[in-house]
């Protein structure tokens, strides 16, 4: 089964191409393209919905056809087109959806609406190290920050969320505070490996409430004060800053992953989202959760961005475990706010 997967939630549009062999095993990726607007946004300090939009309908038809040469394969041998329906900017998930909707019904193949999320939190699968089932994983991507027993394709229970800010979000508004560029998390991690983590006692929201909820607005509000605390002096200590600020944000997530590997009894943890990629935190979960005696799985560093590799695999996945029905209804609408838990199996 071939499944060509789309995402445009907000400012990367993605194309790929996966393969499902008959008899089971793991869709296995074969082609794909990424188009990111960073350098677009750049100059608005963030994404503009309105520009985010029109770039995704320049660049999505270019891809597929990039995608579709790459794997030397004719769009009538699709079987499935799979599409991001949300969460995310309600005009940019409407160019996927749309385009994706069209070349179904030009094809006559049925088409999939795959959560971002769910796309995220499968991502580890096209691994060369792939986990296995169940496991507890922690989603940390853009404006969400979750954690998660995930017991099956399509079975998610929801153990803790961010209540304000996100992680991610901590980290861009932090490095805005700090004058750097967007986007803000990568520039933040890269000057912080100059600084000294300890060089400011900055918060670590909720780490020793019992839950497994996460708050990072209090850390950003704090970074604001230590700028203007600084004041002319904060152009030599932006690097301890920076550090100071990432280590608050890694050490709440890690602590409360383990907390969240001790509380559901499970041994493997998957890190999925674009914080997936900090250094720091990869070397924190892997010190922490071998002491443990748990194992974590991460998706290549290409794949923690918004990818269509991983709705195109969300979309096998589904369909292979029998919890999705690939259906030629080419009525489709999208979904900017959607709970990962309520994506629950057809």
């Amino acid at each position: 089964m071939w499944t060509l997967g789309i995402e445009s939630s907000c400012d990367e549009t993605g194309v790929a191409l996966v393969r499902s062999e008959t008899g089971g095993g793991l869709p296995q990726l074969v082609a794909q393209a990424l188009h990111t607007q960073a350098a677009m946004h750049e100059a608005y300090g963030g994404v503009v919905p309105e520009l985010a939009s029109r770039d995704h309908i320049r660049r999505v038809l270019p891809l597929i056809q990039q995608v579709m040469q790459q794997a030397a394969l004719p769009l009538s041998d699709l079987d499935v087109v799979a599409y991001t329906r949300g969460p995310g900017l309600a005009g940019a998930l409407l160019v996927g959806a749309g385009t994706a909707c069209a070349l179904a019904a030009s094809l006559g193949k049925p088409l999939v609406g795959v959560h971002h999320l769910e796309g995220h939190l499968l991502s580890p699968f096209m691994s060369a190290d792939p986990p296995s089932f169940p496991f507890v994983a922690l989603l940390v991507s853009g404006g969400h920050t979750q954690l998660m027993c995930v017991k099956a394709v399509g079975h998610y229970e929801l153990l803790g969320e961010t209540i304000d800010d996100a992680a991610g979000e901590a980290f861009d508004k932090s490095a805005k505070l700090l004058g750097l560029g967007y986007p803000g998390g990568p520039a933040l991690s890269a000057l912080a490996a100059q600084g000294n983590p300890q060089a400011f006692a900055l918060p670590r929201p909720l780490l020793h409430q019992p839950n497994l909820d996460f708050s990072f607005a209090g850390l950003k509000t704090a970074v604001l004060t230590q700028c203007r605390k600084l004041g002319d002096d904060l152009p030599a200590r932006r690097a301890d800053v920076a550090a100071s600020t990432q280590a608050a944000i890694v050490e709440v997530l890690v602590k409360k992953s383990v907390k969240a590997l001790k509380h559901t009894g499970l041994s493997t943890l998957v890190v999925a989202g674009g914080v997936g990629a900090n250094r720091l935190l990869r070397e924190q979960l892997q010190k922490d959760c071998r002491a443990l005696g748990a194992k974590v799985h991460y998706p290549e560093p290409e794949l923690c961005t918004d990818n269509g590799a991983m709705i195109a695999m969300a979309a096998a996945m589904r369909l292979n475990a029998g919890v999705e029905r690939a259906q030629p209804d080419y009525a489709f609408n999208v979904l900017p706010r959607w709970p990962l838990a309520q994506h629950v199996p057809v």
